[in-house]
């Protein structure tokens, strides 16, 4: 007869041995799957890398706020505008603006590959102020009836806590080699003179956006100034108005390019990857996608508004909430 604690010993190992198997059945799998999935991205790259050996159009994804840092990109399309096997540029913007400076590159990016190829520019749900200034040297351009753009336009912000300051026993006194050098400056009360040498840059900096909309639109300088009082328009208004050419998607846009190229519906479109290491901008977009998902989109738009102040100490081209 055997002894109970002999079959309760029994039992034990063979339940280890069946917890011993599904562990290395799981670990196999794992493996597989890690296999699999270094795999499936190997070929995709490789993929990739093969049709850009062939003729193809390239497409520019410009999602939310506009830095001012845009070099690498900008040199990119440079680089495509020269390659052989780039046809022309699509252009997807998504964007409310942002900083003037980094406005103004791409701008000239785009207009520069414009000289030697098409580009066709499709607005999804803002395409403003920055967003805009970027989009007008294209070939065509096509935006949603519903497409926040327009809002043409420059905005600088220069608070002013002397006050504040004052009250809490707080003095700084600014040691200056002109009189214009500290007007800039939060800890300095805003003179008139000061406010007016600032209107000045505001101006300038304004013209110069006038002068991009009306060179790319051929749209009279005048026309465009009645128009840039900083409001938006609906996609539906700016095809009335003259500030796009078509209410379309984005496949709305890659089948007018198509047929400009004289090429078929099937020809290859693959996304432009520039050399720019993520920082700044680019390490807040994948963390505004999860907190887009988490806090919704409203929570979102405010933090990007709060990090475009924190981080552009410059004017801005920007829609406002």
């Amino acid at each position: 007869m055997t002894h109970p604690a002999a079959n309760e010993f029994s039992d034990g190992v063979v339940v280890q041995e069946k917890l011993r198997r599904r562990l290395l059945i799981w670990r196999i799998a794992a493996v597989l799957a890690f296999s699999v999935a270094l795999l499936t991205v190997g070929l995709h790259r490789y993929n990739s890398s093969v049709a850009k050996l062939k003729p193809h159009i390239v497409r520019v994804a410009v999602d939310g706020i506009i830095g001012n840092d845009l070099h690498l990109l900008t040199h990119a399309i440079d680089k495509a505008a020269s390659d052989r096997q780039v046809c022309g540029l699509l252009l997807v913007v998504d964007s409310p603006g942002g900083g003037v400076t980094g406005g103004e590159e791409l701008h000239d990016a785009v207009a520069r590959f414009k000289q030697h190829k098409p580009v066709v520019v499709s607005m999804l749900g803002t395409a403003a102020s920055a967003g805009y200034m970027i989009s007008v040297p294209a070939s065509r351009i096509f935006a949603l009836s519903s497409t926040i753009t327009g809002s043409i336009g420059v905005i600088m912000e220069r608070p002013d806590v002397s006050g504040l300051l004052g009250k809490t026993g707080i003095n700084v006194h600014s040691i200056t080699s002109g009189s214009m050098k500290d007007q800039t400056q939060p800890f300095v009360a805003l003179r008139p003179d000061g406010q007016a040498m600032l209107q000045g840059v505001v101006d300038d900096l304004f013209n110069q956006f006038v002068e991009m909309v009306a060179d790319g639109r051929h749209l009279p300088i005048e026309k465009v100034k009645s128009l840039a009082d900083g409001r938006p328009y609906t996609g539906r208004q700016a095809l009335s108005l003259g500030l796009i050419d078509q209410i379309g998607n984005e496949d709305s846009a890659r089948s007018w390019l198509k047929h400009e190229l004289h090429v078929a519906d099937d020809f290859p479109v693959l996304p432009l990857r520039s050399s720019r290491k993520a920082d700044g901008w680019e390490t807040w977009l994948p963390r505004r996608a999860i907190l887009n998902w988490v806090l919704g989109p409203w929570a979102v738009n405010w933090l990007d508004h709060s990090l475009l102040r924190d981080g552009l100490d410059a004017p801005i081209a920007i829609l406002q909430p």
